[in-house]
């Protein structure tokens, strides 16, 4: 094992020790009080079973065989959605066939970020996700379940999944994923259409259909953005089936897989092992496994928030700094589509997961000895699923990349060090995601433009202001202030910029995301300008200094520490139901403890 991932594991858990005891000693508790539908009364127990059919009434009547809870965020408006319309009835079938009940516990909200881009509804998002976990808590508080299907895919979805999840620690839980849509065009093709939009070369109509030849299907949208990288956490942490993650909806084997996966928790359910609960396949281990895969994938920053929430639910503690050493330490071997040309269908097809896993375990920068819904070890994880008379079979995975160009050994990297990079100075502390952005475009010094808001930028870029080196400052972007929101329509104007030969880049307590672009942008920066952050003192025309190959962040002018900080009223905040989210707005913690209202 890498020294530096067992220091850095070794700090997480001392940190952790006090917390992650309190946690194990709640859990127990309640695994050691046994399933808790025996316990119900007659009046509690027929209320939960009226609905169903003479079979689950049967199973439902005693406390001898297991009933799996469903939790689903399935909508028709989310693409990577959609297929979840028709488990429930599937997931019954195969809960039947191995002597169970299954019964959908309940729906959470499941916003899609790509059609509130750029809209108010943005506001949302983030918060959305501290909603999840507790809208998935409501639906288990039933006392129903010996189990809990997690049926969620999408941005903030799985992160609040895994919260709830990780408070009903004492019972075996599986993620079963949806798949991605088959291939569109291009992403390149993709990323020019919008580029030719943002300079006025196409109108919206082409625009629109360029979008929908993109994203065209049921199916999870095919770039390396939240989504998927939520789906490789998911895998590298041990919470989905090998080999799951990217297996298209509607084949047989995502049919088989899905089979398999309400097998195998009835199979840990029937164990009654707390060791197959996931308060014990998530471990600090296992977290470390996952900014592990972070980094060597380039997958989002966005789970630079959401592994700090997700950590904290089961009572571990990490920060930002223990990104940074791993980074340090971490080979980037993919190159998939913000980060690259390919998409996650051929990164799947070039090995996918069983080679990240495979290369990352035989070199020595992944925790093997650790617990999965799949039984003890990581290395099971090399496996992948086959199709023997029309039954899964597990066969060992590709020991040597397909293809090169997307995904390479950690022997072979496309870059030494990871994709994402903690960033700070004076400013404050913040993140960047460095995989993406041309080594030559990494270190920026130029005068700030300050914006208050994107509009305010996409202004001045369509009046000709921008043609020069500067670096774009927009603050009152945190969560406190507004929720945090993504600032995707600045990366079109951003890469023109560039293209052109501008050295530009971008500060913000804002968001990016997984689809942060090609120009280096520190974000989520904190302290945010709702706390008086020094990114509220920045003035246009100060000296600014972002470095992505130091992580330095720092306002080269003399004197702004001393300036006071401008403010911006939030307190009126009306519309799309933001209204009804000033009580997160006030309680949020900041980016780096996880952005969480709940905590």
């Amino acid at each position: 094992m890498n020294k530096v991932i067992e220091k850095v594991t070794n700090r997480i858990i001392e940190r952790s020790a006090k917390s992650r005891s309190i946690y194990f000693e709640r859990i127990k508790k309640q695994f050691d009080a046994g399933p808790k539908r025996g316990k119900l009364s007659c009046g509690n127990l027929a209320h939960g079973f009226a609905g169903c059919g003479s079979v689950d009434k049967s199973i439902l009547s005693e406390d001898i065989l297991p009933n799996i809870g469903i939790v689903t965020a399935y909508n028709d408006m989310l693409s990577a959605h959609k297929p979840y319309e028709s488990y429930p009835e599937m997931i019954r079938k195969y809960a039947n066939k191995y002597n169970a009940a299954a019964q959908v516990a309940g729906g959470v909200p499941a916003m899609c970020d790509g059609v509130t881009q750029g809209q108010v509804g943005m506001e949302l998002s983030l918060f959305s996700r501290d909603v999840i976990a507790m809208s998935s808590a409501v639906a288990l508080s039933h006392n129903m379940f010996d189990g809990v299907v997690n049926l969620g895919i999408c941005d903030k979805i799985v992160p609040g999944l895994m919260i709830s999840s990780l408070k009903f620690g004492h019972l075996p839980t599986i993620f079963l994923p949806g798949g991605p849509m088959p291939t569109g065009i291009s992403n390149e093709e993709k990323a020019k259409i919008r580029q030719d939009y943002a300079e006025g070369k196409i109108d919206r109509a082409a625009l629109l259909k360029g979008e929908s030849d993109s994203y065209h299907s049921p199916g999870t949208c095919t770039f390396y953005g939240t989504a998927n990288s939520n789906q490789m956490l998911m895998e590298i942490m041990g919470l989905q089936l090998p080999g799951s993650s990217f297996v298209n909806p509607g084949t047989e084997l995502r049919e088989l897989l899905n089979e398999e996966g309400i097998k195998i928790l009835l199979e840990n359910i029937n164990s009654r092992k707390i060791e197959n609960t996931i308060s014990h396949v998530v471990s600090e281990r296992t977290i470390v496994n996952g900014i592990i895969g972070l980094l060597a994938t380039g997958g989002s920053t966005n789970h630079t928030i959401h592994l700090i929430a997700i950590a904290s639910a089961a009572g571990i503690i990490i920060n930002w700094d223990d990104f940074s050493e791993l980074s340090a330490v971490i080979p980037l071997i993919t190159r998939v589509y913000p980060n690259g040309a390919a998409d996650v269908n051929h990164f799947h097809a070039a090995g996918g997961m069983g080679f990240v896993i495979r290369t990352l375990l035989d070199n020595g920068l992944l925790h093997e000895d650790v617990n999965t819904i799949f039984g003890h070890g990581l290395s099971r994880y090399k496996q992948e699923p086959k199709i023997e008379s029309g039954k899964i079979v597990w066969k060992d995975g590709a020991s040597e990349s397909l293809n090169t160009s997307i995904l390479r050994p950690a022997t072979d990297p496309f870059q030494k060090e990871g994709g994402i990079r903690l960033m700070k100075g004076n400013i404050g502390r913040g993140v960047i995601k460095i995989s993406a952005v041309e080594e030559q475009n990494r270190f920026i010094e130029a005068p700030a433009i300050v914006f208050d808001e994107q509009e305010d930028f996409i202004k001045a870029f369509q009046n000709n202001e921008l043609n020069k080196d500067f670096i774009a400052v927009l603050p009152f972007q945190g969560p406190k202030q507004n929720g945090m929101p993504e600032l995707h329509q600045l990366t079109p104007s951003l890469t023109i910029l560039q293209k052109r030969g501008y050295k530009v880049g971008l500060i913000t307590d804002g968001r990016m995301s997984g689809a942060s672009g090609k120009v280096a942008s520190a974000i989520q920066l904190w302290p945010e300008a709702k706390d008086g952050g020094l990114i509220a003192k920045i003035q246009t025309g100060d000296l600014i200094r972002l470095d992505g190959n130091k992580g330095e962040l720092t306002c080269l002018t003399d004197g702004v520490e001393s300036r006071p900080a401008r403010t911006k009223d939030n307190s009126d905040t009306f519309g799309t139901g933001r209204e009804l989210f000033q009580f997160p707005r006030t309680h949020v913690c900041s980016s780096e403890e996880g952005a969480s209202f709940i905590f």
